[in-house]
Formats: C-alpha cells, structure tokens, sequence
C-alpha cells in the first residue's frame, strides 16, 4: 500500500505524521521523502544511510556541424529550453524537462542528449524501518524528475509512507499520484481550510481515498471540520496543541516518543486507513482529541 501524507501549506505537521506512522509499521513500513527541496524526515528518523546515487536529466546538445537550422527543436519544446535565433542554436539545460523532443525529431541527428545532475537518492534504515529520501541539488528548479526517482524506491510488498512537499504544484501531484491513500494534514485556521481547499480540489481528480488529520486542533475555529463534512471527507484524528509534542518536536523527538500515548493511536490509524483503502467511500466521521 501506498499512502501520501500531504498539505495545502507548510507548517501543518505533515513529517509529524509521516514520521511517527511509518515508525509504528516497523519492518512492514517504508519511508520516502519525496520534499526533496527540503526534506527532514531524517531529522526525527535518525536514519543510517548506506547509498546514495546521483539523478541526471537529460539535456540536450548539439552539434552545429550536422545542423541546417532548420528550427524543428525549437518548435517542438514547449519550454524555450532551446532555440533557434539567427544562425545559432541556443540551449538552456535549465529549463529543459528532459523528454528528448528535440533529438528525436532533429532530421539531421545533430542533438545528442547530454545530463544535468538534479540531486541524489539516499537509503538506508531507521531501526526496522527502510528509509528513502531525495535531496535537490542547490540552485536546481526542477524537483519532479528527482521525486520520481525516489518513487521508484517504493516497495510493493511493504507498507510505503511518502511525505509530500506542501502546497498543490507540480511536485505534489507528482507525489501522491499512484497512492492508494492520500492523508491531509492541515490546521483549524483560515490559512489551514483555505489551502485545504486548494489541495482536495487539486488531488482529487487522481480518484485516490482521502482522509484528513486535524493538528492543533483546539487553536482557531471549527470551519475545518465543517468543510470535512460538507465534503464527507474521514476525519482520522485530531492532535491538539500540546506543549509536551511541542517540546519534542524542538529536540527531533518522533510525537509517539515525546508522548507514547499517541502511539497506539497511530497504530489504530493505519489500520483505519487500510480499511479506508479496501472499502472507500466512509463519510465524514468525529475523530476524537
């Protein structure tokens, strides 16, 4: 099984949940970091990393001797990664997506593809739990081709937890698509629904089960939980804001560490969300504090 953890915006307590669900499965779980501009789930997982592996793109290069300028690469690429102006073939390896148009409809065989290094993919294990991660190369724009690399680690006998970017861009539908779960995790502010909002609408076309989880529940008002209503979408469990997590999440602390009570509920919402997976379709339910 594959479940998403995702958010509308930052600072909601997305790798809080990752963090601590993926720790309760033990040996069954897996962990990916697909935030690859920022990931941190490392920092409460502790992980040993015994690989890492450099991710390229391609790029294009071409040999000017072979070109008739002909102006083919530039009409086929719909991100002015290369052009043709005047008697020169210009190439810009940064804004180029890596699809290979341009080489493949060259009538002279002038464009070679060439590799822009993205970032790495990291492994390794935290305890019993498998851990991968993504990290973007510095200054590098183009996060999705490294987030699928990373998803490529997914394992299909055990249960895989990927921790999204925030927000409902490109690198988040990269993300959740393929997941059989997609878990949200927002706050009851304005901010909170209102890029709630934002990410349903966005991933719900995927036709994955969804589910929310409400963190510092008992700051702001009760909008959130309408709108979960209106939607029918579960609500798994509310977290309130509580010092003692608080504390922990300062020191790197996992939240089932910081206060172990939440530990089994954490047990109880993998095995809601399993349910979830094999029957969707559950309403809107009251999730207790």
């Amino acid at each position: 099984m594959v479940i998403a953890i995702a958010s509308g915006k930052g600072g909601t307590g997305k790798t809080t949940v990752a963090t601590s669900l993926a720790s309760v499965l033990g040996p069954n779980g897996r962990l990916l970091d697909c935030d690859v501009e920022e990931p941190n789930c490392h920092i409460f997982m502790n992980p040993e990393l015994d690989t890492s592996v450099a991710v390229n793109l391609p790029v294009p290069v071409v040999d000017m001797e072979k070109c008739s300028l002909c102006g083919k690469c530039g009409e086929v690429c719909r991100f002015s990664a290369i052009v043709l102006i005047g008697d020169e073939v210009l190439t810009f390896p940064e804004m180029c997506h890596g699809c290979g148009g341009c080489s493949l409809l060259c009538p002279e065989k002038a464009i070679a593809e060439g590799s822009r290094l993205l970032g790495v993919v990291e492994t390794g294990y935290s305890g019993a739990v498998e851990f991968v991660q993504g990290r973007l190369r510095v200054g590098e724009a183009m996060s999705p081709p490294l987030i699928k690399a990373v998803k490529e680690k997914i394992d299909p006998e055990k249960i895989n937890i990927l921790d999204a970017p925030p927000g409902a861009s490109c690198p988040v539908i990269t993300t959740v698509k393929g997941a059989d779960f997609i878990l949200m995790v927002t706050e009851p502010t304005p901010f909170g629904l209102h890029d709630l909002r934002i990410a349903v609408e966005a991933v719900s076309v995927l036709g994955a089960a969804m589910g929310v989880i409400l963190n510092r529940s008992d700051i702001g008002t009760g909008d959130v939980e309408r709108y979960c209503k209106e939607r029918s979408l579960p609500l798994l469990m509310k977290i309130p804001h509580d010092r003692t997590i608080a504390e922990g999440y300062a020191r790197g602390e996992l939240l089932i560490d910081a206060a172990p009570q939440y530990r089994e509920r954490f047990v109880d919402l993998s095995a809601h969300i399993a349910e979830l997976v094999r029957q969707p379709g559950e309403s809107y339910v009251e999730a207790a504090s």
